[in-house]
């Protein structure tokens, strides 16, 4: 399903998130980042090295990796006037990205976010479950008009529109086979194992997300059924005139 918090890693990164967690392994590494994170505000190389225990050089290497890595962004020290002498110091704090990995991938954050709009946008004439239902089809719907915008993919056959709906469901964790060349079936539910407490609602929740991002897609030549597998999502990508 589309969207996260701007505090999570976005949809597609599980390569950025597996390199996160790479990066992690080292410990110097890791306590260096665990003492930016609690500074409270933007530390220098020195105070980090300070922090840990270490050279300002090793510092600064491990500091780098992270930045590289996504996990702490950096700057330099703002001055003001022109009477200061000497190179401005540089400035570590974290990104504000919170990484999660898993095999298979879980994106339990974004059931939690389409949830909790459907609770804050529920009309007087839907209950719970039909305002879920209704969130996860305009959120499936603007994902794919934004995508069709961003590509300007012209009219859509069943299998180019199978080929770009197929990058969405990879970069959401649905991890798509390829059955035919214009069907495809869904391998994983991202939102295992919370799928086995209300398997309903959240079949229902995929399928008019994925149906809506075809409509925003203006993938005519395509539909989603529902087609429940055991361990597998429930929902199916095939021809609209199989």
């Amino acid at each position: 399903m589309g969207g996260v918090g701007s505090d999570a890693n976005p949809p597609g990164t599980a390569d950025t998130a597996l390199e996160s967690v790479h990066v992690l392994g080292d410990e110097t590494r890791r306590r260096m980042y665990a003492v930016v994170r609690r500074a409270g505000r933007p530390l220098t190389r020195d105070e980090a090295a300070a922090g840990v225990g270490v050279s300002r050089k090793l510092a600064a290497f491990h500091l780098d990796k992270l930045v590289d890595a996504g996990l702490l962004r950096a700057h330099y020290e703002h001055t003001d006037g022109p009477h200061r002498v000497g190179r401005r110091p540089k400035l570590y704090e974290p990104s504000g990205v919170t990484v999660q990995f898993s095999i298979p991938e879980r994106r339990h954050e974004l059931l939690a976010d389409l949830l909790m709009e459907a609770v804050l946008t529920e009309t007087r004439s839907e209950n719970a479950r039909q305002a879920a239902v209704r969130v996860a089809a305009e959120r499936g719907r603007a994902l794919g008009a934004a995508e069709r915008e961003a590509t300007r993919p012209g009219r859509l056959g069943a299998e180019r529109g199978l080929t770009i709906c197929e990058r969405m469901l990879e970069r959401h964790g649905f991890e798509p086979i390829r059955e035919t060349t214009t069907r495809v079936r869904l391998h994983n539910c991202p939102f295992q194992p919370l799928t086995a407490k209300a398997p309903d609602l959240v079949c229902a929740m995929n399928h008019a997300f994925l149906a809506g991002y075809l409509d925003g897609l203006q993938a005519t030549a395509l539909r989603a059924t529902l087609a429940p597998r055991p361990g597998e999502c429930c929902v199916r990508i095939s021809p609209a005139d199989a």
